[in-house]
């Protein structure tokens, strides 16, 4: 069995890194709070994030990044925003190593998927990507889950599914790590409308409008960007879609459900809302039409409330499907 190091102690990589080592593999959970790590390690949970869950015996708690230069492989469940950052400041604990993503997101400066960041920052690394329709709550609690993975190496891509599938998380395979970072990245900013919608009593027949037209403009964009189209139709495109579209449990979806114009909603950092930016540009410089992540980045950016959002999409020269 390989060592594996989780990046990043929130709910999805201690959900991760508690899935993981249910299967005696052995995996180092890293977090930058050393008192939340202390915490973790006392008390064999991640109470904050994930309530009275209990780490398996083979995971181990860190505050320091020595434990990642005995990791074959390491995942990055670090924030999109700020992986550069992260990845800069630690190079060195990271070199040489299978770098997996577990964050969705485009980079607002380089407008790079995760995936592009990991080989721009650490060449010497075999960077991948992992995503897929999934909650925290849901994998920590080891209910049936199934999630992508993809390395450009097909080799590298098939170890990582067998060394990160167990009975209830399961990995496929894809030679698409564009695909699967892009659809991971652009449905949370459809997943922001359809909260918008149905906060604002749009109804379900307006969500399932804009699900359904969010994943034309998700095809657009990344077809155009070199994705395969197979790969936004599967787990970690249209999937992780619909799943978050449609539960409150998805942030997202949620930051939209209880948005109102007149304030600057929960003061959380949503992915979505940087990724709306960075997808409109990136649009624009291919030519390809997005006009629901162009009504997001309007509403967010205080140009035009929700409704005038709504009606300007509804008032779009009509055309074909």
């Amino acid at each position: 069995m390989k060592n594996i190091s989780v990046l990043g102690a929130g709910a999805f990589g201690t959900a991760l890194a508690i899935s993981i080592a249910r299967s005696g593999q052995n995996v180092s959970l890293w977090g930058r709070n050393e008192e939340h790590c202390t915490e973790m390690s006392l008390s064999r949970k991640n109470t904050s994030r994930l309530g009275d869950i209990e780490f398996p015996p083979s995971l181990s708690v860190h505050s320091t990044l020595d434990a990642a230069h005995n990791s074959e492989i390491i995942l990055l469940a670090i924030p999109m925003q700020q992986l550069t950052v992260f990845l800069e400041e630690n190079a060195k604990y990271l070199q040489n190593k299978t770098l997996v993503a577990c964050c969705k997101g485009i980079d607002l400066k380089t407008q790079l998927g995760p995936v592009g960041v990991i080989e721009k920052i650490i060449p010497s690394s075999k960077a991948a990507m992992l995503s897929g329709p999934s909650f925290a709550i849901d994998i920590a609690k080891a209910l049936p889950t199934a999630l992508t993975v993809s390395c450009s190496d097909e080799n590298e891509t098939q170890k990582l599914q067998q060394a990160l599938s167990n009975d209830i998380l399961r990995i496929y395979a894809s030679n698409d790590p564009l695909g699967v970072e892009l659809g991971g990245a652009l449905k949370n900013v459809i997943a922001i409308g359809c909260g918008l919608a149905m906060g604002h009593g749009f109804g379900e027949s307006a969500r399932a409008a804009l699900i359904t037209r969010g994943f034309a403009e998700m095809n657009r964009l990344a077809i155009k960007l070199g994705a395969q189209s197979e790969t936004l139709a599967g787990l970690s495109g249209f999937g992780d879609l619909v799943l978050t579209c449609t539960c409150e449990k998805s942030r997202n979806y949620s930051f939209g459900l209880n948005f109102q114009n007149d304030t600057t909603g929960s003061g959380k950092t949503v992915e979505g809302i940087a990724t709306a930016h960075a997808a409109v540009e990136l649009a624009q410089s291919k030519s390809v039409e997005m006009p629901i992540a162009q009504a997001i980045c309007d509403i967010f950016d205080n140009k035009i409330t929700v409704p005038e959002a709504m009606n300007r999409l509804l008032t779009r020269p009509l055309g074909k499907e």
